[in-house]
């Protein structure tokens, strides 16, 4: 893929075009969070987020579906992928509780680079090309319109008990992706330089992430899983967590209008 121009692609919608601009930005992404300490991290791995898990939740919903019929082997390496996808999951998820500078995170962080680079490599070897010798430069194009649809309200955020398979992953999509993108805006706010409210920012912060790693356990959501991306763990009882959550940003957000 990386040898082939747009046309060759499919075009400027193809799916493999957009799959291959993803993968730019996120080689971009990695090398600019090996050149940072631990602290200046945090901005990059937010944009990070935002970039790898739509992407990956917009595959395992429209892509290996598709490639699952018109490829032979499609199970097997729509597996192997969904596994890396796992495995990040998994890392991200870890880090929320590891700290800053400790042998512990630098390690997970360098695993992270290390999956998120050979998913690269799998999908732009192996699968992509095998999926542009089955369908038409047509469907490759509105598969391209359909996963930028998915995508751009996929969740950003790690959910590792969730399906990596339909129909588990898409009825999480909509309870996740608020929770995660609300996330996202206070994270990015505490990032720039929150002041006195970083305090509640971070405890606001706090509550949605367990919030939405309870309401992953919720069966509907693990539906479709396959044996081999399955994690268990046992919820932790959110209400408290959404409580406070509620009342940080609710009284954030007052402050807010009162200094505008």
């Amino acid at each position: 893929m990386a040898d082939q121009s747009i046309d060759e692609l499919g075009g400027r919608l193809s799916v493999l075009t957009r799959q291959r601009d993803d993968h730019i930005e996120l080689d971009a992404l990695l090398h600019r969070l090996g050149e940072l300490s631990h602290e200046d991290q945090r901005p990059v791995l937010l944009d990070l987020y935002r970039l790898v898990f739509p992407h990956a939740f917009a595959e395992e919903s429209v892509l290996w579906p598709v490639m699952r019929r018109v490829l032979p082997d499609g199970e097997e390496l729509t597996l192997q992928v969904e596994q890396e996808h796992q495995e990040v999951n998994e890392i991200v998820t870890r880090l929320e509780a590891l700290a800053y500078g400790s042998q512990e995170r630098q390690a997970a962080i360098d695993r992270l680079v290390e999956v998120l680079r050979e998913d690269v490599r799998d999908e732009e070897d192996e699968l992509f090309p095998r999926l542009q010798e089955r369908v038409s430069a047509r469907r490759l194009r509105m598969l391209g319109i359909a996963w930028s649809a998915v995508s751009a309200i996929a969740p950003t955020r790690a959910h590792p008990i969730v399906a990596r398979r339909p129909p588990g992953n898409v009825i999480a999509a909509l309870p996740l992706t608020a929770l995660d993108r609300l996330r996202d805006r206070l994270d990015a706010i505490r990032f720039r330089g929150a002041g006195r409210a970083e305090s509640a920012l971070r405890i606001a912060s706090t509550g949605l992430t367990r919030t939405a790693h309870a309401i992953e356990h919720l069966p509907a959501m693990r539906r479709g899983e396959d044996p081999s991306t399955r994690l268990d763990r046992p919820p932790a009882p959110p209400w408290g967590w959404i409580a406070a959550a509620l009342v940080v940003i609710s009284i954030t957000l007052i402050r807010r209008r009162r200094r505008a």
